[in-house]
């Protein structure tokens, strides 16, 4: 059958403006990545015209220019340096569609209320291992009908300050909100504490840092129960100070702006003392739940911070469970399509070739 001489790349016939539109109606990062293995000049379309951008901050518009501090050079991150050329240009629009791909495909499609991870440490514990900072991850402020909360120890200086230090369920997370319950005493709780009035030991405010560690941390009960890490995390982000309801609830603390936070440490900073306890006049502070709201990196995409300087590598945890359950033969529609967009990306990134752009008649490629 005779080929027809009017066939052609539909990028080419529409010209930009409809082409561009017409892709920024895909909904899937995969897709995109698709495109830019049809041929080279769909490749440099969809880079050049930062396709993957549109569709990321549809997906995630509360993030808008955190990926920015992103640069990607055989799978690895770290703070961009650009001269003015041309190529250098190229250069960050590759390196900006390679970035919002992998965040697009990995960052969690909802916001989360299970962010937090471990505790690290406190800066100070009451009685160990029963106050212990362990106690705040638990939801409420009861478990078998016991009290469940950490106790700072007491002070006769109502302004000394707490921290309270976590990491997250990844290493890279998007973090919108922060929620922290003060713990009331309860008579039926702490018997040999009652005071009268159930008092609330509280802060008057809190604030909120975020960063990552210098070297990898090293874990113990002394540094879990009374630590302050100092020069050993990079802290990239401090919020504002949020004032803090003397009630026992789950107060919420919403950040002006979501927060990238890569190397997954979170610090709850808790300033100022309200109540002191009648058995020695110490002021105390109590807390009995933590919890973070954010958009975490799924598995099998992760990120690994390499040095003091912040340089990332971007990871993609093949043998992790998502994607050994991936490789069986009952494997869900899920981890398939994740194991199919992680091959494809990884020909992105350069462990594949990409196909030959099509300037003859002959067929293009399927």
């Amino acid at each position: 059958m005779r080929r027809m001489d009017n066939r052609g790349d539909f990028l080419q016939l529409l010209g930009p403006d409809v082409s561009t539109a017409i892709l920024n109606h895909l909904d899937d990062p995969s897709d995109l990545v698709r495109a830019c293995s049809v041929s080279r000049s769909w490749h440099r379309f969809v880079i050049e015209n930062g396709i993957c951008k549109q569709l990321f901050l549809k997906m995630f518009p509360e993030i808008y220019n955190e990926a920015h501090i992103i640069e990607l050079n055989n799978n690895m991150i770290g703070p961009t340096k650009l001269n003015g050329d041309n190529s250098s240009e190229w250069e960050r629009l590759k390196r900006d569609h390679r970035v919002y791909a992998f965040l697009a495909r990995g960052l969690s499609p909802s916001i989360r209320t299970d962010c937090l991870s471990e505790p690290i440490s406190a800066s100070s514990t009451d009685n160990y291992p029963d106050e212990s900072i362990r106690n705040t991850l638990e939801p409420g402020d009861r478990v078998e009908n016991r009290a469940s909360y950490w106790s700072s120890e007491g002070e006769n200086d109502p302004n000394v300050p707490e921290t309270l230090t976590y990491t997250l369920v990844a290493n890279l997370c998007v973090v919108t909100e922060i929620r922290v319950q003060p713990f009331q005493e309860n008579s039926v709780y702490i018997s040999a504490f009652f005071q009268y009035g159930f008092p609330i030991y509280s802060s008057k405010a809190v604030r909120f840092r975020m960063g990552y560690p210098r070297r990898p941390l090293e874990f113990n009960n002394d540094k879990l129960a009374s630590h302050e890490w100092g020069d050993e995390i990079i802290w990239t982000y401090t919020s504002p100070e949020f004032p803090m309801a003397q009630e026992n609830f789950l107060q919420a603390f919403k950040l002006p702006e979501p927060v990238l936070c890569i190397g997954g440490i979170l610090q709850v900073e808790l300033l100022g003392r309200v109540q002191r306890q009648e058995m020695d006049e110490l002021y105390y502070i109590c807390v009995s739940h933590v919890q973070v709201l954010g958009r975490p990196l799924l598995q099998p995409f992760d990120i690994e911070v390499l040095d003091p300087s912040g340089l990332c590598a971007l990871n993609y945890n093949l043998k992790t469970q998502c994607y050994e359950s991936s490789t069986q033969s009952h494997e869900t529609e899920a981890a398939a399509h994740v194991r199919r967009f992680t091959d494809i990306l990884m020909q992105l990134l350069g462990n594949g070739a990409v196909v030959a752009d099509h300037e003859s008649d002959e067929e293009p490629p399927a």
